[in-house]
């Protein structure tokens, strides 16, 4: 009888399938279980690798399963796909699955703990409401355009919406179904306000408490969010060999579409995780441009813009012709400076976090 030594598993909400193979590859079952006989079925099963796609409610199963003492390992769905044949069903997904699992170059996701997933969740809460907090800004916004009021952009300005509508002025020109309706979404709006208000403490805390995340916040451009959302979100650090490899998980690298021993290379692959290359790329450019204003506000010296330096070194009489055209031409060069080196300080800074795990 052939001995089972990786199980493919096709998870879903109610009904699962395995497909089960020997070492050599051969198929020893393809089975249909429904959920509540599916830790029964692994437990009478011998010890063995078991393979799942990285998927919702991968990482719970991986750690039942993990307690029964199998092997467990996750393959993001993207590396499974190849192993499809024709059609698909859930049968030949697990067939897929189980013999991409025994592939040796095959790359695996690490399972996460409960704890990491809460800490993840945390994140992902807050910015939840903040996407929520955004579309009601838009409505808001957008719906006193129809009577005419045009309201400033950012948080900051719709919280004072809330006084100006009980105004003379703009109180006489909105309806009182109008108001009642505006009224209802800026208590929405101070609701989550405060809700996020709230997150932010508690991941404060929770960035405090945390050693890795204590070391992350050392890194300019980087505060508490960032920092707990790397280390709730990121894989472990022994997953990448150098900072290189962490810049290409975020999708900081050029997409390359290499041939006949040339080299072409695309724009950013912006592949991995976007919440996190999301959060790294606005906090690289929060330092660019603070930089840019430090060497603005600087005199004449060695770290000043080279356009700058050279204005400073034309005669008095020529200067005061140059100085505009030269300080539009300086905005302009720091501007495009800029935005090239977004993308590199971002790999950079992905290279010092993975300095601090």
């Amino acid at each position: 009888m052939l001995q089972v030594s990786t199980i493919g598993l096709d998870i879903a909400k109610h009904v699962f399938h395995v497909h089960g193979a020997d070492g050599k590859g051969r198929a020893v079952f393809s089975k249909r279980i429904s959920r509540g006989k599916l830790l029964d079925f692994f437990a009478a099963q011998p010890r063995c690798t078991v393979a799942l796609e990285a998927c919702g409610g991968a990482h719970h199963w991986a750690r039942q399963l993990t307690q029964l003492g199998h092997e467990v390992r996750l393959i993001p769905p993207a590396y499974v796909k190849p192993f499809v044949k024709r059609q698909k069903n859930d049968a030949i997904d697990a067939e897929a699955i189980c013999e991409a699992a025994q592939r040796p170059s095959m790359r695996f996701v690490a399972v996460k703990s409960e704890q990491q997933q809460a800490a993840g969740l945390v994140f992902r809460t807050r910015d939840l409401l903040v996407r929520q907090r955004t579309q009601l800004i838009n409505a808001i916004r957008g719906h006193l355009t129809e009577y005419g009021w045009i309201a400033p952009k950012g948080p900051s300005h719709v919280a004072t919406l809330a006084d100006l509508i009980e105004e003379e002025a703009m109180a006489s020109s909105l309806p009182e179904a109008a108001r009642t309706m505006f009224r209802v979404m800026l208590d929405l709006f101070a609701g989550l306000n405060g809700k996020i208000a709230d997150l932010d403490k508690e991941i404060a805390r929770r960035a405090r408490e945390d050693e890795v995340s204590r070391r992350l916040m050392t890194v300019p451009g980087i505060g508490p969010i960032s920092a707990t959302a790397i280390a709730a979100l990121a894989p472990p650090a022994e997953t990448f060999a150098k900072g290189r490899d962490f810049a290409a998980w975020l999708g900081l690298t050029p997409l390359q579409r290499s041939t006949d021993g040339k080299q072409k290379l695309g724009v950013t692959s912006k592949m991995g995780e976007r919440t996190l290359r999301r959060l790294l790329i606005i906090g690289s450019s929060a330092v660019v441009s603070r930089q840019a204003n430090r060497a603005r506000r600087r005199v004449r010296g060695s770290n000043r813009c080279w356009l700058a330096n050279r204005v400073c070194w034309y005669p008095r009489a020529r200067r005061n012709e140059a100085s505009s055209r030269a300080f539009s031409l300086s905005q302009r060069a720091s501007s495009a400076c800029a935005r090239a080196s977004r993308t590199s300080t971002s790999a950079r800074m992905s290279a010092a976090f993975f300095s601090c795990f």
